[in-house]
């Protein structure tokens, strides 16, 4: 049957149906058209300013911009810590037409080794194509000369200059100056928990040790920055603002720079081989402090042997750093803050005032003891003088001059541990001085409680007896050893030792002094305990030192013993090692009657405190008469 064209009216079902159909599809076009008219509305005019502010945030960055660190100087101006110019060089890749060629054409005009370029390719090998890397610091002269007499070969290789720490004095001023060094994983978190990470995301070092750690909020500056303008793969295009950094504070602090160059010369031990003719030079362990005793400002803090902070700024070797750990004599240590020593008899003189405000002695108590004194009514061991007839009758005058110590073995003994401690606590033993640097010990002022906790044992009142010349369980550090001096210095004044003085074109900061917890010492003790100590320069055991002075000085000389002797064992140093030999200790303040210089010293393994005193004479008079002599090596 031939095909015939079919109408709907013939078929009403299926008109019916493909009428449902399209009503259907207009619908579901009507639906979708409008869900697509109503996202470009809702893309295009609801939410045009959240998208604009992405696509403006994708194309603007905000580049940081390192500030310059504050410097430091000597009381007198004299820079210890500055900025030194650098070169370093920077390669852009997506500027370099050949990197390959460019870095072997550069290591062979720079003189680099192949571990240096390799270096250069690890770091940039994870780096932008369009950002410039920083591959080699510390350029020479020689090397920047080179590069600018080649520059058009290197188009994607820049040289661009930056500043870096320098210490001009080296290894004078390291322990009291510390160093900066590359900001590590440590100092990141601690940055960060500290909320001062975005400060840094610029700079590379950081304040490691010393003043440079202490006051590297002050130092560090505030950031800057660039915004620019990038395109879509990161290339920068322009630079739309600039804003500068601001430089870090100066600070000015209270040493003086030749004073300490003199003191730490003092410790410098020059010997010449008799075969040889060489001349040897080797820095004498020990320290030696150099207060203000009106204020407690520090003019001059050494620790020898010391180490230059300038290795470190930029990263030491590991060679090099694992030789300053394994070095016997512990360069790394400040043992003006942190090394412990038993103070010994330096501390005679504040133990007096104790003694006379409790009233246990008086002006007039006489003692005299043969040459020991043993634990009344019981039959312990000797406690021996150094002089083994003993010296007669001995008043606290004499005591204190001759250093007597079966004198204040009574003394102790009727004082008791717990008066003492707490006498000794406000002197400063004890307890840190609170200096403005961060490296300091507490020492130990020891207790009753103190030893129940570190022995689980009671304490005895032999224990009380080695108190009495600073021994036994009795240590400090040779800045609490000054701080104590200088509170006999000033009759009763305690003050904070300090090195800092002001920030530069500001006024100078002002420290709190606190008399009340002497407040009810008569003056009389402070004089006895004053008078004593001139006594030990002029009659005592130090007077061989200061022979001819021409300035009136208190001082007292103190021995610390580096191992306990057994009953009745005597010490005899020249059977003894080096490093068992007794350390050698002087406390001195001067003028007597208004003292602007007080020194306080430790050297080690050196033996009786009076060899340490011949120092601390030259150092006064470099102090208060101005001589032009050198330090006797």
């Amino acid at each position: 049957m031939p095909y015939r064209h079919l109408h709907f009216r013939n078929y009403p079902h299926e008109k019916s149906v493909f009428i449902r159909r399209v009503i259907v599809a207009f619908l579901f076009l009507l639906i979708f058209t409008s869900a697509l008219l109503f996202r470009m509305w809702y893309l295009e005019v609801d939410q045009f300013t959240h998208y604009s502010l992405l696509a403006k945030n994708n194309r603007i960055e905000v580049i940081p911009v390192a500030p310059r660190r504050g410097e430091i100087f000597d009381r007198n101006g004299i820079p210890l810590a500055i900025n030194h110019l650098v070169y370093h060089l920077s390669i852009r890749k997506d500027q370099t037409e050949n990197l390959n060629h460019e870095l072997e054409l550069l290591q062979q005009k720079l003189s680099l080794s192949d571990q240096k370029i390799d270096q250069i390719n690890k770091k940039l090998q994870h780096k932008s194509s369009f950002r410039e890397v920083d591959v080699l610091d510390l350029l020479s002269e020689t090397q920047v000369a080179e590069y600018a007499a080649n520059e058009f070969h290197f188009p994607g290789i820049s040289i661009a200059t930056s500043y870096i720490r320098y210490y001009p004095y080296g290894e004078y001023f390291t322990h009291v100056l510390g160093y900066v060094g590359k900001i590590n994983d440590r100092d990141i978190r601690r940055l960060k928990k500290a909320e001062l990470y975005k400060d840094y995301r610029a700079s590379k070092f950081i304040g490691k040790l010393g003043i440079e750690r202490s006051y590297e909020r002050d130092l560090h500056g505030k950031p800057g920055y660039r915004v620019v303008e990038v395109n879509n793969i990161g290339k920068v295009i322009r630079t739309l603002n600039y804003q500068a950094p601001i430089k870090g504070k100066d600070i000015v602090t209270n040493l003086d720079v030749h004073l300490q160059e003199y003191a730490f010369n003092l410790l410098i031990k020059k010997q010449k081989d008799t075969k040889t003719g060489l001349v040897t030079v080797k820095q004498r362990p020990g320290a030696i402090v150099v207060l203000n005793p009106q204020d407690n400002s520090v003019l001059a803090m050494v620790s020898s042997p010391s180490y230059n902070p300038n290795d470190f700024v930029s990263g030491i070797s590991s060679k090099k750093y694992k030789a300053l750990l394994n070095n016997p004599d512990r360069p790394l240590l400040n043992r003006a803050t942190l090394g412990v020593y038993p103070p010994g008899s330096t501390v005679k003189p504040q133990i007096a005032i104790a003694a006379l405000t409790e009233g246990v002695i008086t002006p007039k108590t006489t003692y005299n003891f043969p040459g020991w004194w043993t634990i009344p009514d019981t039959h312990s061991r000797k406690f021996r003088d150094d002089q083994r007839w003993g010296y007669g009758n001995v008043n606290i005058y004499k005591a204190i001059e001759k250093s007597v110590d079966t004198f204040f073995y009574q003394v102790v003994y009727d004082l008791g541990v717990d008066r003492l401690s707490l006498w000794m606590n406000k002197f400063g033993y004890g307890h840190s001085t609170g200096i403005d640097i961060k490296e300091e010990s507490d020492g130990n002022m020891p207790t009753r409680k103190w030893k129940h906790l570190r022995f689980d044992t009671p304490w005895y009142k032999g224990d009380t007896i080695s108190l009495g010349i600073g021994q036994g369980y009795w240590s400090a550090t040779p800045l609490q050893m000054a701080k104590a001096a200088s509170v006999i210095a000033t009759e009763g004044r305690i003050g904070t030792p300090h090195i800092f003085k002001q920030f530069k074109d500001q006024p100078a900061k002002s420290y709190h002094e606190d008399s009340k917890a002497f407040s009810h010492v008569p003056k009389k003790y402070w004089d006895i305990s004053r008078e004593g100590m001139h006594l030990v320069v002029t009659k005592g055991t130090a007077r061989s030192a200061f022979k001819n002075v021409s300035y009136k000085v208190a001082g007292k000389t103190g021995t610390s013993q580096v191992f306990g002797l057994a009953k009745d064992q005597t010490y005899n140093a020249e059977k003894l090692a080096k490093n068992l030999q007794d350390h050698a200790l002087f406390t001195a303040f001067a003028p007597l009657n208004n003292p602007k210089i007080l020194v306080s010293i430790v050297l080690e393994h050196a033996g009786w405190g009076k060899n340490a005193a011949p120092l601390a004479k030259e150092i006064m008079d470099y102090e208060l008469i101005g001589k032009d002599n050198k330090p006797k090596n």
